[in-house]
């Protein structure tokens, strides 16, 4: 239908339209063409001239020009003037996908300049700005005169927005994508809350504008009720700051966000600084600083660098963790058939039972691995080498405060290492498999009367796999794997007299099952004879849920005194590994992890259950540990966790979190929560109670509140909640 509209414009110009006004029309194109734009393109149901310079387009009347598109009723040109009148309602489309209308409007001939009656703005689909009149001017500017701004859907003539900005006047600067407010008002439900003289903000199409971001409200038992005012700079495309003044009866605070973007690779600072009443005539804050950086030769640095002035700050202001800081620099490069990593790391304890004198603060490690293919032996070969070093600042060779580990211990560590692994398919689809293992350690140990300070070792090892995949497909289209697997192990040796300093925990999973040593590091080794058995079964089902189990048990010719109890690999024979999980379709998710001893009891226990859907976000947690001195664990631990959110409107959801410490019987942590969205609006409101614990020596309630207007910039407006008018 438009084409054929076309055909008709373009037959009626050049047979009705007399010479001289044929003649000027061409050369306005030409001169268009010249200054780099497209000529003016018209559509309409009925195209004439009259008095052979006014061309008159009505019924379905389209106009396009340099990326604008205008729909009318009628246009009358005045090629003598260069101007449009035209009629309404006015649609007028520009390239960014910004939206006027109006109901009359007087124009030049490129639709850049000109006013229009009863405008009414629509910035990608959601900021609404209404006026008596408008202003385009150097296709740039629309000026915007007694205008009323809002996100919010807004249904039948006397309706009121849930807010709006009142203004005498409005100008849009479409290159910088700026709205410049003049007499500007706040209203809440039409009644009057803020005046400013001026005002600017950005339009929606705008994301990185300098200006304030949403505040938020935050009172808390400590610190009392304060206030949280962002304001956002940009330097630039590739880097900017957040600046956050945080003002409260007890604290004085300014935090600080600086990110920047390079060809290569980020980084990221944050901090605050405060002088607060909690400790007096101090001044308080923190800094975290991380990074991320592409190399040449395929390496990749990363650093993560923490500092903090005090053990309790995080704990009153919650910027960061409550146990330790780690910051750490790494260096890494991953290829097909060899990798390469060397970091340094330091730990600081914010724990008030430990001392950062004692605890390894210090720790480098380098390793490097590679692998080969021989031909002649088939399989795949590797080699490899490892450095550790862990330092203490304490220089007390013995365990002065009874805690099992020697207060000022350092140790060296040097590994080498050579694998040698291959698999074959037997009759009947086994799996068959030789493994071969060679350590060499040296270790250097310094600070401690109990070991030796010079101590090497070479550990051979070696072992057989079995493995036996059955795969079964049902007339339905299910699907069933069941795989019994086995394995049989030497590792030789002898343990030199070193402490176990770097394995002090051993997690024994579905991972692990089929493995020569499950200590982390190498200053323990698992030696003798071993045997490992399980069997790992799984089903996915048409309908698209799926299930599965694994479990397994190690057997030892000889105990293991530093494989504690709630490892599950103490004695002759380990506690069975019991594994599963299940998933569905609808959103239900389930994991569970156990080591079930003799006695039928467990030794640790893990769960996992969460549902999620449109509507509900549900999960709970649980943790179980028996009590364990090789753990530094005096008493059996339990926690129960829950978290969650549920959405039982279009625009209200609710959530929720709860810790309870099952072997204290007493709530660690609890919180709720209360969210209002809609097009134009979002409210979150919180409540967290921290009760006391070992990193938190005082209890607090914190409450926030955040109200953001939502539709400028950042801000944008979530068209998922926008409601519709019947």
């Amino acid at each position: 239908m438009r084409v054929a509209r076309q055909f008709c414009v373009a037959a009626l110009l050049a047979v009705a339209v007399p010479g001289t006004l044929a003649a000027q029309t061409t050369t306005l194109a030409a001169n268009a063409q010249n200054d780099d734009t497209e000529p003016a393109l018209l559509v309409a149901d009925s195209v004439f001239v009259e008095d052979s310079s006014r061309l008159i387009a009505s019924g379905n009347v389209e106009a396009l020009h340099d990326g604008l598109r205008l729909t009318a009723t009628r246009i009358l040109f005045d090629q003598d003037k260069g101007t449009l009148t035209i009629e309404g309602p006015i649609r007028i489309t520009d390239e960014t996908g910004n939206l006027l209308l109006a109901d009359a409007a007087e124009m030049n001939e490129g639709l850049r300049d000109g006013m229009l009656k009863g405008a009414r703005m629509v910035m990608d689909d959601q900021l609404q700005l209404a006026s008596v009149e408008a202003q385009r001017v150097g296709g740039r500017y629309t000026q915007l005169s007694r205008v009323a701004v809002t996100s919010c859907q807004v249904c039948g003539r006397n309706e009121v927005p849930l807010w709006q900005i009142r203004a005498d006047r409005v100008i849009h600067d479409e290159e910088e994508r700026q709205l410049w407010f003049e007499g500007a008002q706040l209203r809440v439900l039409d009644v009057p809350v803020f005046w400013w003289p001026q005002l600017r903000l950005p339009d929606p199409s705008l994301k990185r504008a300098r200006g304030f971001l949403t505040p938020t409200l935050r009172s808390t038992s400590l610190l009392g009720t304060g206030i949280r005012v962002p304001y956002f700079i940009p330097l630039g495309d590739h880097q900017d700051i957040t600046l956050t003044p945080y003002v409260s009866p007890e604290t004085r605070t300014l935090e600080a966000r600086y990110r920047r973007a390079f060809s290569n690779g980020t980084i990221e600072l944050n901090g605050a600084v405060t002088r607060d009443t909690l400790v007096p005539d101090a001044t308080r804050g923190y800094l975290f600083a991380e990074g991320e950086f592409g190399l040449t030769g395929d390496f990749t640095l990363e650093f993560d660098i923490q500092s903090v002035s005090d053990d309790s700050y995080f704990n009153e202001y919650d910027y960061g963790p409550s146990e330790r800081l780690e910051s750490s620099v790494t260096l890494t490069r991953a290829r097909r058939d060899d990798f390469l990593q060397g970091d340094i790391t330091h730990f600081e304890t914010l724990r008030a039972s430990e001392e950062n004198d004692t605890q390894p603060s210090i720790v480098v490690n380098a390793e490097y691995e590679k692998r080969f293919f021989p031909d002649r032996i088939g399989g795949e070969l590797r080699l490899g080498t490892a450095l550790h070093s862990h330092y203490r600042y304490s220089d007390i060779d013995f365990d002065k405060d009874g805690d099992g580990v020697v207060d000022g211990r350092d140790v060296s560590r040097l590994t080498a290492e050579a694998s040698w692994r291959r698999t074959w398919t037997l009759p009947g689809g086994i799996r068959a498999g030789v493994e071969g293992y060679l350590w060499a350690d040296r270790y250097a140990v310094a600070e401690d009367s109990t070991s030796d300070s010079n101590a090497a070792q070479l550990t051979p090892a070696a072992a057989v796999e079995l493995r036996w995949p059955l795969i079964r497909r049902d007339a339905i289209g299910g699907h069933t794997l069941l795989e019994p697997v086995a394995q049989l192990g030497w590792v030789g040796g002898d343990r030199p007299n070193i402490a176990r300093d770097e394995s002090t925990r051993v997690e024994f999973d579905e991972a692990n099952l089929l493995s020569l040593s499950r200590y982390p590091a190498s200053d323990r080794r698992e030696r003798g004879r071993l045997a490992a058995a399980g069997v790992r079964w799984l089903h996915e089902a048409p309908g698209g849920w799926t299930a599965g189990m694994t479990v397994g048990r190690v057997w030892r010719a000889e105990p293991d005194d530093d494989l504690s109890r709630s490892s599950g690999l103490d004695g002759d024979s380990s506690d069975w590994l019991i594994a599963g999980g299940f998933a569905n379709p609808l959103g239900l998710s389930i994991t569970a992890r156990g080591l079930l001893d003799e006695d039928a009891q467990f030794d640790k226990a893990e769960a996992r259950a969460s549902w999620a859907n449109d509507r509900v976000d549900l999960g709970a947690t649980y943790v179980m540990l028996v009590e364990d001195p090789l753990e530094d664990r005096d008493e059996s631990q339990a926690e129960w966790g829950f978290d969650g959110s549920y959405r039982f409107s279009t625009n209200w959801t609710t959530s929720a979190e709860w810790r309870y410490d099952l072997a204290d019987r007493r709530l660690d942590r609890t919180g709720l929560g209360l969210q209002y969205r809609n097009e134009c609006v979002q409210v979150d409101f919180s409540v967290i109670r921290k009760f006391a614990s070992a990193t938190n020596l005082e209890p607090s309630t914190d409450f926030g509140l955040t109200v953001a207007l939502t539709g400028f910039g950042t801000a944008g407006s979530d068209k998922e909640y926008r409601r519709t008018c019947n």
